[in-house]
């Protein structure tokens, strides 16, 4: 850590406060600003929870300042599942990943990625990509992947940045998950001519325009979430091709 951010800590969930923490932080972020619901979801408690939440490994971004007691501590959460034989993914109930689980490498999923409002903008989310460079490295996975989501369900008005996505970003036949289901939508809404290139990158989440700097892919489809007031796509990201520029970002000087 540099010294202006001393009183951050980076750790993995460790008990029933930690996850408790993550999901008051998800409510915050993903109910309360943007309007998602869903079965599992505690307003009273003011929790995000859903079924997956047992299963997945919670990467905290904590600043020490804040009320612990009162779960105002996590200002910023990854949700980090790796593969195992016969691991059921999140991801599956939008995505056809076949792809993925038949090429046979590491997989990662990510998922519930948020940061805290007063955090956004700063070194939060740096933070959290440098803790996840560790667990990548540590479990030598290969492949992540996960949802990522635009705000709103009107295809129409997010058609040039999925479509700049489908024509510009679609990852390689072998590792292309597809959305799957009633609500999934085409991306390829706008042909490749008359995509407006400024006007896409503007209307795409920073999240995924970062994924797209490291090398990353989507998969073909978007899947239109109505309870959590999204559209989703499906990021894919080969660890192994990424040129040594991008995989410096995740790679730890060693002594």
């Amino acid at each position: 850590m540099q010294q202006s951010d001393r009183h951050f800590t980076l750790r993995l969930a460790g008990d029933s406060r930690d996850l408790a923490a993550a999901q008051r932080l998800r409510y915050r972020v993903f109910v309360e600003e943007l309007g998602a619901d869903g079965p599992l979801v505690d307003h009273d408690a003011r929790l995000e929870c859903d079924a997956f939440d047992e299963v997945f490994d919670h990467l905290l971004l904590i600043d020490t300042r804040r009320d612990a007691a009162q779960m105002e501590d996590v200002v910023g959460v990854y949700r980090l599942l790796p593969g195992a034989p016969g691991q059921r993914f999140y991801s599956e109930d939008e995505f056809d990943i076949s792809a993925l689980k038949a090429s046979g490498k590491r997989l990662l999923e990510l998922g519930r990625s948020c940061v805290h409002p007063d955090y956004r903008g700063g070194a939060a989310m740096f933070h959290l990509w440098n803790a996840l460079a560790e667990y990548v490295l540590a479990r030598d996975i290969e492949v992540m992947f996960g949802a990522a989501s635009f705000h709103g369900t009107d295809a129409d008005v997010l058609a040039q940045p999925l479509a700049n996505l489908y024509h510009n970003h679609l990852a390689p036949e072998d590792l292309r998950v597809r959305a799957i289901g009633p609500n999934a939508q085409r991306m390829d809404l706008i042909g490749a001519q008359d995509v407006d290139r400024v006007a896409a990158m503007l209307g795409t989440p920073a999240l995924i325009k970062a994924y797209l700097r490291l090398g990353g892919f989507v998969g073909e489809g978007a899947y239109v979430d109505h309870a959590f007031n999204t559209t989703d796509v499906c990021l894919v990201m080969d660890t192994g091709q990424m040129s040594a520029r991008h995989r410096r970002f995740y790679e730890r000087k060693q002594a």
